[in-house]
């Protein structure tokens, strides 16, 4: 042995165990040239491919059969403006659905029903338009051999739409006698579908119920007027509800407002007196103008709609010509659509007031021009009132106005206003 060699050999015997490691980590390799056999190919392990026996001692290759379960998703893969009023439907032939899942784009599951004989699945939840799918389905053949499939579509938008302007105002707080009014852009050909896909419910519970007035307006009240305090919440849930042929809803959110003190008022025009009850307790009693003989004031529950502080009144828009036209008629407050107020007046003489109906139908309290005077007739009863409160007029010689005049259902017997729901 060489100086070199004596100086490379480890102390202690490590030379030997060193050499007894290489040749364990050779053995694998000896070992895998043994499984292969005298030239034959290597059996494949956990893919379900199986070897067979071959002349001369070599073994070959078997693929698994592929499963003859064929499944179609309806909508395609790819569809970019399926009919979101269609349902998706999964089917499979020579084979048993074993799993479908269809999600939204924001993973939400939709819900669906399996046929009995495991041929097909239908959605059984409304798609939404304009919204993006995915779907993944599995079966089995008879032979349990699985089979899947994916799919990842958008539904169309509808082309027109319709929407529903509604009062009162979310989170606003109103007078006890304030019904949910809402009016369509567009005229209602299928009032169930529409009024199904709108609730109102209050806290605490009443019964509520729709009313068509037209093809266009659908107003939601109780029987009687609102107990103060009362929080009424409207749901609208109208996105892809058909409310005629090829028209779709486009809402979908919830509107919540309050009732505040019970206001209602009773402008009796025989004794020339308005009355006004606060939670059941007489506040205040004012001296008042009514319609003339020949502009008789409407009889009957009228409910206050807009307040405007100071407004323009010109007998032009309410089809009386040039009879008059004011610029500034102070603390007016609507109580119909067709232009009845009940407002300050400061052009007539104090003493008519409480004595003589000279007006054009309007109801008129004192007051004085500019409104600046908080103390009048007209400012007092204006800052005690809110939108909803309930101005009933008596002996006015008029018929009583018409429900549909103005947020004045009230006027409506319980029986009348229900025969008025589609549902």
């Amino acid at each position: 042995m060489t100086a070199a060699e004596k100086q490379e050999r480890p102390r202690g015997g490590e030379w030997s165990r060193r050499g007894v490691l290489s040749g364990l980590l050779g053995a694998p390799v000896l070992l895998l040239a043994a499984c292969q056999g005298g030239g034959g190919k290597a059996t494949p392990g956990g893919n379900g491919t199986g070897s067979a026996p071959a002349v001369g001692g070599e073994t070959r290759s078997v693929s698994p059969k592929a499963s003859v379960a064929q499944i179609t998703i309806t909508p395609a893969d790819g569809a970019t403006a399926a009919p979101f009023t269609a349902p998706v439907t999964v089917t499979v032939q020579n084979g048993t659905l074993t799993s479908v899942t269809v999600t939204d784009g924001t993973g939400k599951q939709i819900a669906g029903e399996l046929a009995a004989d495991g041929a097909s699945w239908t959605s059984t939840s409304k798609l939404a338009s304009g919204s993006s799918y995915t779907v993944a389905a599995a079966a089995e053949d008879k032979d349990k051999r699985p089979a899947d499939a994916n799919a990842s579509f958008s539904t169309a938008s509808p082309a027109n739409t319709f929407v529903g302007y509604f009062t009162p105002e979310d989170g606003s707080t109103v007078g006890v006698g304030m019904p949910v009014s809402i009016n369509f852009n567009k005229a209602i050909t299928d009032r169930r579908a529409v009024e199904q896909a709108i609730t109102v419910v209050a806290d605490p519970p009443v019964e509520i119920v729709g009313h068509w007035v037209d093809a266009t307006r659908l107003d939601f009240r109780p029987q009687q007027y609102w107990a103060k305090g009362t929080t009424v919440t409207l749901k609208l849930r109208l996105k892809d509800v058909a409310g005629a042929k090829g028209v779709y809803g486009t809402q979908s959110k919830n509107v919540t407002f309050t009732v505040g003190r019970s206001q209602v008022s009773v402008a009796d025009l025989k004794a020339g007196t308005l009355t006004v009850s606060t939670d059941g307790q007489v506040t205040a009693t004012y001296p008042v103008i009514g319609g003339s003989p020949d502009h008789r004031t409407w009889a009957g529950k009228m409910v206050i709609s807009e307040r405007f502080q100071q407004t323009r009144m010109n007998s032009a828009t309410v089809g009386l010509g040039s009879e008059y036209d004011i610029p500034d008629v102070p603390h007016a407050q609507r109580l119909t659509t067709s232009g009845t107020f009940i407002h300050g007046n400061y052009w007539s003489p104090a003493s008519q007031f409480g004595n003589a109906n000279t007006s054009h139908g309007c109801i008129a309290l004192q007051d004085v021009q500019g409104g600046g005077n908080p103390n009048t007739a007209g400012a007092r009863f204006f800052a005690s009132s809110m939108v909803g409160d309930v101005v009933e007029v008596v002996n006015s010689g008029d018929r009583t106005v018409n429900p549909s005049n103005g947020l004045n259902g009230w006027n409506m017997s319980w029986a009348d206003w229900k025969a008025g729901s589609a549902l």
